[in-house]
């Protein structure tokens, strides 16, 4: 079972294959400038030369649904059905927040909070178990305020991604840890994915979308 992961829904353009649940290449770059549409094929051709393989022997390909960057998700589902279509291979797609926690289970904390950075004081979030993982609260769109979390205040919590520098400033709970460094990752899709694939879990390619969250919001430029 070989498996392409791409995640783009972050600053983070992430690109991963495995092969039976173990990673085979990685290739991830954090850019402030989101350059997924520059740096995603490319990523995609290193990878497959690093694990050896060529595109005609994958068997699905797994993407970071979201809730994050509208753009980088676009170029992500973009890219992610092109391969399917083209390779007439099956669709994964796991939520990127969940990409987030896995590094964190089983590190002594009570709770894991996964953090996007959305707009202004705005996060996209959701809680998971620090145990196992498992999702304790489902994704949302939230403004943060001093009283959000505060069912936690007394718990050894750990806040991650972009949006936790933002929590940081405004909650005031003695026992959280935060760490805005961490951003949704390729590597980190891949148990979550292979389970899927074991499961037939698939996504309908033709009318797949994102899990925006949110309807996207432009800037009008003046003249």
């Amino acid at each position: 079972m070989k498996i392409l992961h791409l995640e783009t829904s972050s600053k983070n353009s992430s690109v991963a294959i495995s092969e039976h649940g173990h990673i085979l290449c990685l290739c991830e770059e954090v850019s402030e400038n989101y350059k997924q549409s520059e740096h995603l094929h490319k990523f995609v051709e290193w990878a497959l030369e690093g694990a050896e393989i060529q595109l005609k022997d994958l068997d699905a390909v797994a993407l970071g649904m979201g809730p994050g960057s509208y753009t980088g998700l676009r170029i992500g589902t973009a890219a992610a059905k092109g391969y399917c279509f083209a390779l007439g291979i099956p669709l994964i797609a796991v939520n990127s927040l969940e990409t987030m926690v896995e590094p964190f289970v089983g590190q002594g904390f009570d709770a894991i909070i996964p953090m996007v950075d959305a707009r202004r004081m705005e996060v996209y979030s959701a809680v998971f178990s620090g145990n196992d993982g498992k999702e304790i609260a489902p994704t949302q769109a939230l403004i943060l305020d001093e009283n959000s979390f505060s069912e936690y205040h007394d718990e050894k919590v750990i806040f991650v991604g972009d949006g936790a520098k933002k929590a940081s400033t405004i909650l005031q709970m003695p026992h959280a840890t935060y760490h805005s460094e961490v951003f949704p990752s390729a590597q980190y899709l891949v148990q979550k994915a292979v389970k899927k694939y074991n499961h037939q879990s698939f996504e309908d390619i033709a009318y797949f979308d994102p899990f925006y969250l949110k309807e996207f919001q432009g800037t009008k430029l003046s003249k």
